[in-house]
């Protein structure tokens, strides 16, 4: 039976978590012609582990799936200011595009006057440390980008991703090793 994230651990001190997303009817995410995608996802990943607050323990990307090993750490965004806040929430969901999606960097006084509103604040800190808002930002920008390429619209990922809590030490090396070993698994290591 499914049973929400929250009821599962404690939130305040969340334990490592396998997350697993699938593409809709087991279509490519990469692999053949889409091998690139692999790179997309990489880069995507590496961008949203420096602004969440986040531990990544270790990834796969399969043909039609991907595997992430991590720890949400809200004890850290709660240490960062309110700039700091303000900064990371706009790297990844920024204020102005321009026509052809460059993101416009914001200016310092529209990080200042941004970082004055604390409920603002202390709604994208939660959001910063919380998993569902981190694979939501990984998979939404993947599922863009490969919709444009491929010319279509619609869901590119099977609904929503699963998450298990590993919670001791031998469930993270048994995860983690099966993560690992996954690409070797299906022989495209």
């Amino acid at each position: 039976m499914t049973m929400a994230r929250e009821d599962q651990y404690d939130p305040s001190a969340p334990p490592w978590i396998h997350a697993v997303s699938r593409c809709v009817r087991r279509a490519y995410l990469a692999g053949g012609k889409y091998e690139h995608r692999k790179d997309w996802l990489e880069q995507r990943l590496r961008l949203l582990t420096e602004v969440f607050a986040v531990q990544v323990a270790g990834y796969a990307v399969m043909s039609n799936h991907l595997h992430v090993v991590l720890r949400m750490q809200p004890a850290v965004a709660m240490e960062w200011s309110a700039a700091s806040v303000v900064e990371r929430w706009w790297t990844i969901y920024p204020r102005q595009r321009l026509r052809d999606g460059t993101p416009v960097p914001a200016t310092a006084a529209q990080i200042t006057q941004q970082a004055m509103d604390p409920a603002w604040v202390e709604t994208r800190r939660k959001r910063l440390s919380d998993l569902g808002w981190l694979m939501r930002g990984l998979k939404e920008e993947i599922a863009r980008r490969a919709n444009r390429e491929d010319g279509c619209t619609g869901a590119f990922w099977e609904g929503r991703f699963t998450s298990v809590p590993l919670l001791d030490n031998a469930a993270l090396v048994a995860c983690m090793a099966y993560v690992d070993l996954n690409p070797v698994r299906a022989k495209t290591a």
